[in-house]
């Protein structure tokens, strides 16, 4: 119910265009509002200049369908913004639509998907399903990218890396950063800064302090309470300051760092923030100077907690080369492990963040480091390479009969024509092709060949058997309801590695993958081949006379 409430009030039916209310009006008064039309989603190319795209966004197209009507507040408003002479019998008509008629084929949320391929058939009245364009789009586009993104740090980062999503204050509104926190995971993310993501989406929530809470402290004497009870249980209070003092200087001898170059300001801060979070001790360390005050100050601080039975967490590193920095925090918590008999320090996590890149992340494989844990921020929310996906909302049939859009760019020409898509796998299990294919035909089987047309190979066709045959989409809203069970953002999100792991490695580099072949059946070629004939002979007539 909550999520639910939340697509209500972020996606109301007037959050679109208003060419798509000047178009419903005018079918309207034409009489072919209620002509039986379908409409397909689906984007040009894949992002980022990879070789898949996840789709995304699902989920929330499922909970506007069903929550689809309009107020008697939005039907005034647009009586105030259509022509004053519009017959007013039209906002009746608007007053009592929604989307009972109105049926919905969709590749499951997750899917590994490809550019040509129609992700989304929206079928119903004329008029409805035109309204539904901007808002779908809307809804799709943007998770769809960010959730590709995500996936694509996910691949770069290896599986051994946790992944911290901390993009909401770079997001593009706050929409923008709910939207990122809860698709970022489904991509691949392990947790977000995010705490009304974590409310609504039950996404996993992280965060410790930042570098102003360090600063704001200038000395020991700005510690309060001073004091902290040991972990089993015992009563009695332990002066923390003076327990961490005499583990400082022990530090310091053992790294040979300069007490004089400690921050006291610094210390106060790790033991306020220690005595208030015990259990959860992770500074951000690099404040002033990582290894003569950061790591010296944090090392006596969790050795201290330590001593009294508590497990620090570890650090985050924030600038310089983190890669480089990270050795040597490694170096120092064996060290401090070994010298002074700490088991807990082998455990000690590091985080790195610092405007962290796809490039970054491929560039932490390639050197050694230690980090554990990567936060990424607005390189990951903004898609900084490619800022939008680009997802359309073609007419492929209106009335029964195939509709196509031609155009003198060849790439924005549609396929007409109700359809059904086929994923066919080889015999390790691996897709190599989408088959696009009309609705009548019947579905290809394993193990016979066939003859397709592969989209931008210029008419020519090719043989493929597969070895395995899988129906793409499924159908997911019918009369009004949703006929799919919805999924949560965890249960979308293994969706995604499964369907990640059956993609052949070619396919998933990061850096020039190869193309994955999308075609058309001999019959739905057959089809364009027959309008394109048809209009070519329509316009000779209407020259000729």
């Amino acid at each position: 119910m909550v999520m639910e409430r939340s697509i209500r009030e972020r996606v109301p039916p007037l959050l679109t265009d208003l060419y798509q209310f000047t178009m419903a009006y005018a079918y309207w008064r034409a009489g072919r509002h209620q002509e039986p039309a379908v409409f397909e989603l689906f984007f040009r190319d894949n992002p980022f200049g990879g070789g898949f795209s996840l789709f995304s966004g699902l989920h929330d197209c499922l909970l506007f369908l069903r929550s689809f009507r309009f107020t008697d507040e939005d039907v005034e408003y647009l009586r105030s913004v259509l022509p004053p002479d519009s017959d007013p019998t039209f906002f009746q008509f608007l007053r009592g639509l929604d989307c009972s008629g109105v049926t919905v084929n969709s590749v499951p949320e997750g899917t590994v998907v490809f550019a040509r391929v129609p992700l989304m058939e929206v079928a119903g009245p004329l008029a409805v399903v035109q309204l539904l364009e901007t808002s779908l789009l809307c809804l799709v586009n943007y998770a769809s990218l960010v959730c590709s993104n995500a996936a694509r740090f996910r691949l770069a980062a290896g599986p051994r890396r946790k992944l911290l999503e901390m993009g909401l204050r770079r997001a593009q509104g706050p929409d923008g950063g709910l939207t990122a926190s809860r698709y970022t995971h489904i991509g691949g993310f392990d947790l977000t800064s995010n705490v009304q993501a974590g409310f609504l989406f039950g996404i996993p929530v992280a965060g410790t302090m930042a570098h102003s809470y360090v600063t704001s402290f200038s000395s020991l004497e700005e510690v309060w309470p001073q004091t902290l009870v040991a972990a089993n249980g015992n009563r009695d209070q332990v002066d923390l300051i003076s327990l961490t003092k005499g583990w400082l200087g022990r530090v310091c001898d053992l790294l040979g760092a300069e007490p004089g170059k400690i921050r006291e300001g610094e210390l106060a801060a790790f033991l306020s923030y220690a005595i208030a979070y015990p259990h959860n001790f992770l500074p951000v360390i690099d404040s002033y100077s990582v290894s003569c005050s950061g790591l010296p100050n944090f090392c006596a601080v969790a050795l201290a907690l330590c001593e009294l039975g508590y497990r620090p967490r570890g650090v985050r590193l924030d600038s310089g080369d983190l890669c480089r920095q990270s050795v040597n925090v490694r170096r120092v918590f064996k060290l401090c492990s070994e010298h002074f008999s700490i088991s807990a320090f082998h455990s000690l996590i590091i985080v790195g963040t610092n405007n962290i890149s796809e490039q970054s992340m491929a560039e932490f494989n390639k050197r050694e480091n230690e980090i554990d844990t990567v936060g990424v921020g607005t390189h990951l929310v903004t898609c900084t390479s490619q800022p939008s996906l680009g997802c359309v909302y073609k007419l492929v049939e209106v009335r029964g009969r195939p509709r196509m859009k031609f155009s003198e760019d060849p790439e924005k020409t549609t396929v007409p024509g109700r359809k059904a898509v086929y994923r066919l796998l080889d015999t390790e299990g691996h897709p190599f092709l989408d088959l696009l294919c009309l609705a009548v035909e019947p579905p290809p089987k394993a193990g016979l060949p066939l003859n397709c047309y592969p989209l931008g190979w210029d008419n020519a066709s090719h043989s493929v058997t597969p070895a395995q045959v899988i129906c793409l989409r499924q159908d997911v809203f019918t009369k009004g309801q949703v006929t799919h069970p919805l999924c949560s953002a965890a249960e979308t999100r293994a969706k995604v590695q499964s369907s990640l792991q059956t993609l052949h490695p070619r396919h998933k580099r990061l850096q020039e993958p190869d193309s994955y072949t999308v075609a058309l059946s001999e019959k739905l070629h057959n089809l364009i081949t027959d309008i394109r004939k048809g209009s070519c002979s329509n316009s000779n007539f209407l020259l000729a006379n």
